[in-house]
C-alpha cells in the first residue's frame, strides 16, 4: 500500500486533557467529534441518535442540555448507552442557565464527562463572573474537563465594546475584523485564566474559538494557538448545508490542521430535512484520512471516468466496496486488526488502470470503450488474476472479501 506523507509543520504542542477516557490534545492522534439534534428529554430519540454517531465513529458526543427536563434524562441516556455497550463520553453544552442545572441535578453532572460553556452567555453584567465560577466549582466537585467555547454570535459584548474604543483612540486602528478576532481570542484567554485562577487544572481545560468565515476561523485560530498551549477543538460554526458545508469547513480546518493546529474537530453541517445525522463524522474521518493524520476505514480509489469510460460498471462497483467496507467498519475493527490501513484501486480502464491498482493493496482495471472485455486483477503489486465475463464485479468483491480475511484475520496475526 502507498503510505500517506506526513504533515510538514510539527503538530502544536498542547496540554492533554482525559474526556472520559478520550485524550483531547497531548500526544493523541485529532479526536472526532459530533453533536446530536434530538430533544435531550426524550430518552429514546437520544439514545438512539448517539449510538448511531457512535457507531459511525464519533468518539466524543455533545448533547444539549438546556432545562430541567433535559438534564434529568442524562443519566438515564448514560444507563441506556451502557447496557447498549456504548461507552462514548458525553459532552453537556450548556448555555445560560448551566450553572443552575448542574447545581440541581448533581446525577447530570456526573453523568457527563465533560462540560461546554460559553463565555458570552453563561451570565450578564454582576451575574457572569459568578455563574460561570459555579460551573467551573462543579467542574472542580466532579473531576470534568470543561471546553470554553467562544463563538462570535454571542460574544461578550462588554468586552468586544472596550476593545473597539481602544482601537478608535490608536493612532493605526485596526480594521473591525481584526478587533473582532482579538476580542474572540481574548475572550478565551480571559475565561481559560480565571478557570485556572478558581482552581480548574490546565489538565481539565478545552478552549474553542468558533466563527463562520473560513478566513476569520484561520485567523482566530492561528492567533489562539501561538497565545496558549490549551487543547484546541476546531470547528466552523453555521458552515451550512451540504457540498457548500463540507468543502466551508474542510478548506477552514485543512489549513490549521496542516499547520499542526487542532486537537479534536467537529464538522457542523445543517442536515436535509429527515436527513442523516452520521454524515458530519463520516466527513471529519474523512477529512483527517485524506490529509494522511488518521486511518478509519479502507480507502478505495476510482478514476472520475471520461469519454474512456462510458459504462458505469466501475462507478457502481467503487460505491459497492466503499459502501460494504464503510458498513463492515464497527465489526471489522475487531475482527480485522489494521483493516483500516487497506487501499482498494477500482478503475475504469487501461490508461491509468493497471499502475493505479499495482499501487493499491488489491485493485482492478476494468476494460474501457473498445477494449478487450477483461479486467486484470493486482493484489500486493502482482497481477493475480483476469476477471471476465458478467460476474466481474461479483467475484472482485469476493477477492476482496478473501483478501481481507487472508491478511487481516486472527488466524494470519497469530501465524505472524
Amino acid at each position: 500500500m502507498t503510505g500517506y506523507f506526513s504533515s510538514p509543520f510539527a503538530r502544536r504542542k498542547s496540554v492533554g486533557v482525559s474526556v472520559g477516557g478520550v485524550i483531547v490534545g497531548g500526544e493523541a492522534p485529532v479526536v472526532v467529534q459530533s453533536m446530536t439534534n434530538t430533544d435531550t428529554a426524550d430518552i429514546d430519540k437520544t439514545v438512539a441518535q448517539v449510538a448511531a454517531l457512535h457507531r459511525a465513529g464519533s468518539e466524543i458526543v455533545r448533547i444539549t442540555v438546556d432545562r430541567d427536563e433535559s438534564a434529568a434524562a442524562v443519566p438515564h441516556i448514560r444507563d441506556r448507552l451502557a447496557r447498549l455497550g456504548i461507552n462514548v463520553p458525553l459532552v453537556g453544552d450548556f448555555h445560560y442557565i448551566g450553572h443552575k442545572l448542574l447545581a440541581d441535578h448533581p446525577a447530570c453532572a456526573e453523568a457527563l464527562a465533560k462540560y461546554r460553556i460559553n463565555p458570552g452567555n453563561v451570565g450578564f453584567k454582576e451575574k457572569k463572573d459568578k455563574q460561570f465560577a459555579d460551573i467551573v466549582e462543579m467542574a472542580i466537585r466532579h473531576d470534568k474537563p470543561v471546553r470554553i467555547g467562544v463563538n462570535w454570535g454571542s460574544l461578550d459584548q462588554d468586552l468586544l465594546t472596550r476593545l473597539m474604543d481602544e482601537n478608535q483612540a490608536n493612532g493605526s486602528p485596526l480594521t473591525a475584523s481584526q478587533v473582532m478576532h482579538e476580542a474572540i481570542v481574548q475572550s478565551a484567554l480571559i475565561s481559560a485564566d480565571l478557570a485556572e485562577e478558581i482552581g480548574l487544572p490546565r489538565e481539565n481545560i478545552i478552549l474553542s474559538a468558533k466563527v463562520s468565515g473560513v478566513q476569520d476561523l484561520i485567523a482566530v485560530y492561528t492567533m489562539l494557538a501561538a497565545r496558549s498551549n490549551h487543547a484546541l477543538h476546531l470547528g466552523l460554526t453555521e458552515a451550512g448545508m451540504g457540498s457548500k458545508g463540507i468543502v466551508a469547513s474542510s478548506a477552514a480546518m485543512g489549513i490549521l490542521l496542516q499547520q499542526g493546529i487542532g486537537d479534536t474537530i467537529r464538522i457542523s453541517l445543517t442536515p436535509e430535512p429527515n436527513g442523516d445525522r452520521t454524515r458530519e463524522v463520516q466527513v471529519s474521518q474523512e477529512l483527517l484520512q485524506t490529509m494522511g493524520f488518521r486511518q478509519f476505514v479502507p480507502i478505495v480509489a476510482a478514476c472520475p471516468g471520461c469519454g474512456r469510460t462510458t459504462s458505469t460498471v466501475f462507478q457502481e462497483l467503487a460505491q459497492n466496496i466503499q459502501d460494504d467496507l464503510r458498513k463492515n467498519m464497527p465489526v471489522w475493527r475487531e475482527k480485522y486488526p489494521g483493516v483500516e490501513m487497506l487501499k482498494v484501486a477500482v478503475m475504469g480502464c487501461i490508461v491509468n488502470g493497471p499502475g493505479e491498482s499495482k499501487h493499491a493493496d488489491i485493485g482492478i482495471s476494468l476494460p474501457g470503450t473498445g477494449e478487450t472485455p477483461t479486467a486484470p486483477v493486482f493484489i500486493d503489486g502482482k497481477k493475480a488474476a483476469t476477471l471476465r465475463g458478467p460476474a466481474i464485479a461479483a467475484d472482485f468483491e469476493k477477492m476482496v472479501a478473501d483478501y481481507i480475511e487472508q491478511r487481516f484475520g486472527r488466524g494470519q496475526a497469530a501465524a505472524e
